[in-house]
């Protein structure tokens, strides 16, 4: 399961991997926050500045799912 929210007023593309409560975060370089569960274990990943960085495009808002070690048709 995995659910993408873009909020267009703050400018936030969150990617939520699983429905577990976050217990703790990290904000990695570049405006990049990581949540965790207590397991230790990825629960959510938040891009700011989402449009302005061109993450989203927030008039034509789509997203493109690639399996591993398959590139994209053309």
């Amino acid at each position: 399961m995995m659910r993408i929210r873009y909020d267009p007023e703050a400018d936030v593309l969150l990617l939520k991997l699983r429905d577990d409560p976050p217990a703790d975060a990290v904000e990695e370089p570049g405006g990049v926050v990581v949540s965790y569960g207590v397991d230790r274990e990825p629960v959510s990943v938040e891009f700011m500045n989402a449009a302005a960085r061109r993450l989203v495009l927030p008039n034509e808002l789509s997203v493109t799912i690639q399996a591993e070690g398959h590139a994209p048709a053309v």
